[in-house]
């Protein structure tokens, strides 16, 4: 009985495989052109996407980079309105960003902007330029956000600044970037007396990052909020 039902089911799956093909050519012969012209289409975008990286992009990249060279010299030098500017035919990052905002060295251009912009106190500037950049990796993301958070801080929109400390605290479970915007934003809340984010807060850094530097004197600071709660 067994062998009659497993035999009927091949059966059937035989016919349906049958009828799904044919359902299929169909359908191919019905829209053989639409088929055929989007398939070229998806064929032309890859071997265009393969000629602009290898042949543009990448000459580009090189370009960038040779030229970044004297704007990182002067950034080191803090010479930041240099950096920013550049002198002469040499660029400085605000045009590098502009002129290579494609590459990944023109793309470097504007965080170097924002922290010259930040250094010269101009904050507003500091986060047009932040918001250019991109990037995953686990160091430069959060530092960048970071940063913005700062720049809005000093802006005085705290509540802004804020919410940037906790994104970038979260972006990156790392033992360098997270501890310093976990108390960053705890210190923010304080300000906007938003007692419960900062204790949240404050209790992420001592809980998760105990040998952080930044939690070497938490336990002052969750006694200060939680004394601000009751009170």
């Amino acid at each position: 009985m067994e062998h009659k039902e497993e035999h009927k089911s091949e059966l059937e799956l035989d016919h349906t495989l049958i009828e799904t093909t044919h359902k299929v050519e169909v359908m191919y012969h019905k829209y053989k052109k639409q088929i055929n012209m989007a398939v070229i289409a998806v064929v032309v975008a890859a071997l265009g996407y393969i000629a602009f990286t290898k042949f543009y992009l990448a000459p580009k990249e090189k370009e960038a980079q040779a030229a970044m060279y004297q704007a990182q010299n002067w950034f080191e030098k803090d010479s930041f309105d240099l950096a920013l500017n550049g002198q002469g035919d040499v660029m400085g990052f605000i045009a590098l960003g502009d002129e290579y905002g494609l590459t990944k060295a023109g793309n470097l251009a504007h965080y170097y902007a924002g922290v010259c912009f930040m250094r010269k106190g101009e904050f507003q500037n500091a986060i047009d330029q932040l918001d250019k950049f991109g990037t995953e990796n686990e160091l430069a993301g959060p530092l960048a956000i970071g940063l913005k958070g700062d720049a809005y801080v000093e802006l005085k929109d705290i509540e802004k600044g804020a919410k940037l400390y906790m994104k970038a605290a979260g972006m990156s479970k790392n033992k360098l970037t997270t501890p310093i915007f976990l108390k960053k934003a705890g210190l923010a809340y304080e300000e906007l007396k938003e007692n419960d984010d900062a204790l949240s807060a404050y209790n992420k850094l001592k809980l998760e990052y105990s040998e952080a530097q930044e939690a070497q004197d938490i336990d002052k600071y969750i006694a200060r909020v939680t004394a601000a709660k009751s009170n």
